[in-house]
């Protein structure tokens, strides 16, 4: 027989058994479909949690003074710890694996423009601030260096503070007088979506250089005039992340004289291990939900090994007349094989294409926050493409063998239904 002979007669085949074909290809490409979407979805969660956290800040950590709870260096445990800005100085030059320690200083304060009023957040710092804390620019720019370093007051407007203070909009080059001190407006933060927060959303903030804030917004007594409420650290990379951490608490333990071990004298929060155990658990599910679409795939090969077992049987006569008139074994194989392969790669191609269809028409639509969509991978598809082999070898294999392996004469003597 032919090889084109051996496509039209399996062609045939399965064309006569239409309901049951359909059946046997809806359980694969059910399986693929399972597989693609629910890799995707987990991969969704985890860019999305990625993305929404990034809302917030970049690879950092946000360092409180606390209290001890150790003795040290002659010094009883309930001591209050105070950061003074020199403190960053000297974290930053013992701390090689930081890339960033920067002070901050924030203080609600009265603010008025020319058209309204508010009593907002005012928060000091750094240019690097913005990159730290996804400060994203909508208009005019945030303060510079040049900016520190001329003592200059100049304003850079969270999206929602804008509205109220500059209803009309055109708030770049005014100015605002914060606790009746003139401060000109350079720029305008983009709007965003913050996930957390520890003083307040950047949206209705006002951010200006660490210098003049210091100077005209201080905090106020028992506090020392040079006090900052916090510091923010990022390190070089985020290979480098455990080593700045480390490095930066030995720096403040040997500054205010407390023991490196004390986990009360200074809290941190880590945004990278946050991300990392959000990442973990997404990853977990992501596995979880691609065992089940594997699982899936696997029942549905066992249907198509059922299936053509089944057609094995049914066809059990036609076999021994075909091997009766000289049909070598290797050829009542490859008919079955070829049968089973067809079925299950063909259902398998629609199933992908399914599957990549649903996820391009669900992320046409809006997505709530800490979800990206569906989002399927290259490793997705080759994962199902690969175990789509298996499957397709594995219930191709068994039925087409045993077909082979009929015996003629015993396959004449056979009765359909006995």
């Amino acid at each position: 027989m032919s090889l084109r002979d051996l496509f039209q007669d399996v062609l045939s085949t399965l064309w006569s058994n239409k309901l049951r074909t359909f059946l046997t290809m809806f359980g694969i490409a059910w399986g693929i479909v399972s597989i693609v979407l629910m890799v995707a979805a987990g991969e969704g969660m985890r860019v999305g949690q990625q993305k929404q956290q990034q809302t917030f800040a970049r690879d950092l950590m946000i360092i409180f003074a606390g209290r001890t709870s150790l003795q040290a260096g002659g010094t009883s445990a309930g001591r209050r710890i105070r950061f003074e800005d020199s403190d960053a100085s000297y974290v930053a030059a013992q701390s090689p694996s930081c890339k960033y320690v920067l002070p901050e200083l924030g203080n609600e304060a009265a603010v008025h423009s020319n058209y309204n009023s508010a009593h907002p957040t005012v928060a000091g710092s750094y240019p690097p601030f913005a990159e730290i804390r996804s400060i994203d620019v909508a208009a005019g720019r945030f303060y510079n260096w040049q900016d520190v370093q001329e003592g200059r007051r100049v304003a850079f407007l969270g999206s929602e503070i804008n509205k109220q203070l500059f209803p009309e909009g055109g708030a770049i080059g005014q100015n605002i007088y914060i606790q009746g001190i003139p401060y000109t407006v350079i720029g305008v933060m983009r709007n965003k979506k913050q996930d957390s927060s520890y003083d307040g959303w950047d949206v209705s903030k006002i951010f200006v250089p660490f210098p003049v804030m210091q100077l005209d917004l201080p905090n106020k007594p028992p506090a020392k005039a040079h006090s900052i409420d916090r510091m923010l650290i990022a390190p070089v990379n985020v290979s480098e992340h455990e080593s700045c951490k480390h490095q930066l608490t030995m720096a403040l333990a040997h500054l205010h004289n407390f023991d490196p071990l004390d986990k009360e004298a200074v809290s941190n929060w880590d945004t990278l291990e946050e991300a990392a155990a959000f990442a973990t658990m997404t990853d977990g599910m992501k596995y979880f939900l691609g065992a089940v679409g594997i699982t899936t795939l696997f029942l549905g090969g066992l249907g198509v090994m059922n299936v053509m077992l089944v057609a094995v049987r049914e066809r059990t006569r036609e076999i021994g007349i075909r091997k009766a008139l000289g049909a070598p074994a290797h050829s009542i194989l490859r008919q079955f094989f070829l049968e089973t392969m067809i079925v299950v790669l063909l259902s398998g191609g629609i199933g992908l294409g399914i599957a990549y269809g649903l996820c391009a028409f669900v992320n046409s639509f809006p997505m709530p926050n800490y979800f990206a969509g569906l989002l399927p991978t290259w490793q997705s598809g080759a994962l199902a493409v690969s175990l789509l082999g298996a499957v397709a070898i594995c219930a191709a294999l068994y039925p087409a063998r045993q077909a082979a392996r009929i015996d003629p004469i015993e396959a004449l003597r056979f009765e359909a239904g006995g």
